[in-house]
């Protein structure tokens, strides 16, 4: 048994844990205060790739460290410019093991004022939630980071491996991805056996715990351009070649096409163990895919109505732009679409292309990379790392089961992982499934939810670092 101290404290009141009360109890409304506070100084710098930079924000926390006692020379703000900063903290410890990274991401999605019912860049609370752009995605992760670092700092942890924390920038986009920059230039800053990551967290249904996610693997973003030019002409003399009509017929049997299935280790385990928590029709039809080497196909056509499911158990390709035409009284000479593909780990780039232009089943439909697509492996589900999350979590929510996922989306664990270090997805984050607004207008998280993953997050820290 791991003495986690002051930290355990977190969410000991609000989970309704029995124990006597004891003199640390004075320590949990500063502990909650100082995560906070960080919280809501991130919410307030702009870290959007129009108007903002992350240097602000990654100057700030390095504030906060060295005034909490940490040698300058293990808290650095390094980048390729003075607007795309990425803070790397290290917390020594005794070096039996290799370090454990905590990664979190900086910069945000833009926010326009006009969207939203709230200011984006002014941290609010309010009905029982935080709201402001970043707070789910990710600056809650980096406040708990920093909040947590400087709680062990002050309660005196000795960890048996370093512990490094890296707040980077270009998460969502631009030029200058801080974890590809870090590993690519500062090594040695940010070497270690694993990661923790944004990408898996909670997930509430009608304000019931459902299940605690750990992400190993993510698809991955491959995107094509496709095109059909011919010589056009006068609008009052058509032709049967009209570049519009021949993109239409080839996007519409596009949208006939589906991917074949495939599970990873991953994605089996999370139908298996899906299926329990789902019961009914729909378990059996998860344990139908999950099943054997040839999922039924009938179980796989059950959860394929659901665009989730569907995600996990196939590479999906989707037009998501289209333009064409230059004048209204003239036929278009180009007709272009953008379609984009989201991979599952281990697909061929070039034959998903080769699977477009057999399914567009045109030759005047050019097809053609937008960028290079940045396949990752997914990261063991090594017993030590699953084993710690499924105690604390059993420890806080008894009950919730730990459920291994595939993000359908992207993080900055595709660069670690293809780097050699294991990237695990979670937080301890709860959210209504309903309600997901990352990206989206008045993001918010919940109070309650914040500081049960902060508890959660010192936990676990110390489960994997703590032999």
């Amino acid at each position: 048994m791991r003495n986690h101290s002051v930290l355990v404290l977190l969410g000991a009141i609000a989970l309704g844990a029995p124990r006597a009360v004891t003199a640390q109890d004075a320590r949990l409304p500063h502990a909650r205060q100082l995560a906070r506070d960080i919280l809501a100084q991130l919410i307030e710098i702009n870290t959007t790739h129009s108007s903002g930079n992350t240097t602000t924000a990654a100057e700030a926390m390095a504030v906060r460290l060295r005034a909490a006692g940490f040698p300058a020379s293990d808290v650095q703000v390094v980048g390729p410019d003075t607007t795309h900063g990425n803070l790397v903290a290290r917390y020594r410890g005794r070096g039996t093991r290799p370090p454990l990274l905590l990664l979190a991401h900086l910069d945000v999605v833009e926010a326009l004022r006009a969207d939203w019912s709230v200011d984006p860049f002014t941290f609010q609370e309010r009905d029982g939630y935080f709201y402001g752009r970043g707070t789910s995605d990710d600056k809650a992760m980096a406040a708990i980071w920093i909040a947590n670092l400087i709680l062990l700092k002050e309660e005196g942890f000795v960890p048996d491996r370093d512990l490094i924390v890296a707040l980077t920038a270009d998460e969502e986009g631009g030029d200058f991805n801080g974890v590809e920059w870090l590993l690519r230039t500062h090594r040695n800053l940010i070497d270690a056996a694993y990661a923790l990551n944004e990408g898996g967290g909670g997930e509430l249904r009608d304000g019931k715990r459902v299940l605690n996610e750990i992400q190993t693997s993510e698809k991955v973003y491959l995107s094509f351009t496709l095109e059909v030019r011919n010589s056009g002409g006068h609008s009052s003399l058509p032709r049967p070649d009209n570049a519009i009509y021949r993109l239409a017929a080839g996007l519409t049997r596009l949208s006939a096409y589906q991917f074949p299935v495939r599970l990873t280790e991953t994605t089996r385990a999370f139908f298996q163990r899906m299926a329990g928590i789902a019961g009914g029709a729909q378990g059996e039809a998860m344990r139908g895919v999950a099943a054997g080497d040839a999922p039924d196909p009938g179980a796989v056509a059950r959860l394929a109505v659901e665009p989730y499911y569907n995600a996990l158990m196939r590479t999906t390709c989707i037009p998501t732009i289209l333009a064409a035409g230059h004048a209204e009284n003239a036929l278009p000479q180009t007709a272009r679409a953008t379609v984009n593909c989201r991979l599952l780990p281990g697909e061929v780039p070039d034959s998903v292309q080769a699977t477009l232009v057999r399914v567009l089943a045109d030759s005047a439909i050019s097809v053609t990379p937008i960028a290079a697509a940045k396949p990752s492996a997914a990261s063991p589900l090594l017993p030590d790392v699953l084993g710690a999350v499924e105690r604390v979590t059993q420890a806080m929510w008894p009950g919730v089961p730990v459920v291994p996922t595939m993000v359908t989306g992207a993080t900055d664990g595709l660069y670690l992982r293809n780097a050699g270090i294991p990237t695990y997805g979670v937080s301890g984050l709860f959210e209504e499934i309903g309600d997901i607004r990352a990206h989206g207008r008045d993001e918010r998280i919940g109070v309650a939810a914040f500081f049960e993953g902060q508890e959660f997050l010192a936990r676990l820290v110390k489960e994997l670092s703590a032999r």
